[in-house]
């Protein structure tokens, strides 16, 4: 499969209404906290099973695991796989889509960790003002 597209943005461009919707959608269900951390677990442990991911993410509930493993697979994020043996075992995976979502986020990551100190010193600095 190719890499998709780079679309270079145009502020003056129409903007789709399916499009902006999408998008309000995505950084919602992304900036959901347990979004992002199963999003990171299965970035870095590859396929899981449902336990394994509620092992990796700490505090995560069963049935927010589950709340939040169905949104990412509705929205095209996750792949799910049912084997045909008893008991029943259930495998998640990243889509590609999910992986350019997780690709998209590294971003923010990478700056947290670049800007860390300059973020600390503006709070502690607007935190201590008169």
């Amino acid at each position: 499969m190719s890499a998709p597209e780079k679309i270079a943005y145009d502020p003056n461009a129409p903007v789709d209404p399916r499009v902006e919707t999408l998008v309000n959608e995505l950084i919602g269900r992304v900036a959901d906290k347990w979004t992002l951390l199963v999003l990171e677990e299965l970035e870095e442990h590859g396929t899981c099973r449902f336990t394994e991911l509620a092992r990796l993410v700490p505090g995560i509930s069963q049935k927010m695991l589950t709340q939040t493993l169905r949104a990412m697979e509705r929205d095209g994020l996750v792949h799910r796989t049912v084997h045909p043996v008893v008991p029943p075992k259930v495998e998640y995976r990243l889509t590609a889509l999910g992986h350019s979502l997780g690709e998209a986020f590294c971003g923010v990551w990478a700056g947290a960790e670049t800007h860390l100190a300059a973020v600390e010193a503006a709070r502690s600095a607007f935190d201590n003002r008169d």
